[in-house]
């Protein structure tokens, strides 16, 4: 749970019917009006809602994860690391671990690419990525650009870690290595690779899509 320190409200923003019944129900929680071009200024968003809020971060937890988990090594790109966020909460996923060398995920492009995945997530900075696979015990698999399984082909019927590497450089050979399986999603020929928030969308989905599958009711035949 996000804990709320303070809500900002633009002039413009007060008139709107939605986010006066918001603030309405913001008890106990000091609330600032500023002018609509000193809310702009502060937001960086040229046509911003009109709303806005000062969160504090959660604390870092040690718990390792339980269920199904995202593992980023060295995404830097924080539109990429917002998309994965908000992709992962999408799709079910409970926690998303982020090694050295990845955007801080909660900065400001982040949290707006994320589109409020960070309220449903559990998210770890800074992690020891091979520390965390050992001591896991859950199935993880290494996305590579070539020679791994095709996703759809690997049984994701079971909690899964799932390791996304940086967008040049893809994963480093040591985390590679300490992988149970590889997956590959197989591309056009004149295509070299693809987004990293793009993989990681076709893998998470192929899970979600494999296990809402299981739970679907057999379908008998016609009986005479």
């Amino acid at each position: 749970q996000v804990a709320i320190a303070l809500m900002l409200a633009s002039e413009s923003g007060l008139r709107n019917r939605e986010i006066g019944e918001l603030l309405a129900r913001a008890k106990g929680i000091e609330i600032v009006t500023l002018s609509d071009a000193l809310y702009r200024e502060i937001t960086g968003i040229s046509s911003p809602t009109g709303i806005a809020a000062v969160i504090g971060i959660p604390p870092a937890t040690d718990e390792p994860p339980h269920g199904d988990a995202v593992l980023l090594e060295g995404v830097q790109d924080a539109g990429n690391v917002g998309a994965i966020l908000r992709t992962a909460a999408a799709a079910g996923i409970g926690h998303v671990l982020l090694g050295p060398g990845c955007a801080g995920a909660w900065g400001l492009k982040v949290l707006r690419a994320a589109q409020g995945a960070h309220f449903s997530l559990t998210i770890r900075e800074q992690v020891d990525l091979a520390a965390a696979l050992g001591a896991s015990g859950v199935t993880s698999i290494a996305t590579v650009a070539r020679g791994g399984i095709e996703p759809w082909n690997i049984d994701l019927s079971g909690p899964t870690f799932w390791l996304l590497g940086n967008e040049g450089g893809g994963l480093s050979a040591p985390l590679t290595a300490a992988a149970d399986l590889r997956a590959t999603i197989p591309l056009a020929v004149a295509t070299e690779s693809l987004n990293v928030a793009a993989a990681a969308a076709i893998c998470l989905f192929e899970a979600r899509r494999q296990r809402v599958k299981a739970r679907e009711p057999a379908r008998g035949g016609l009986s005479g």
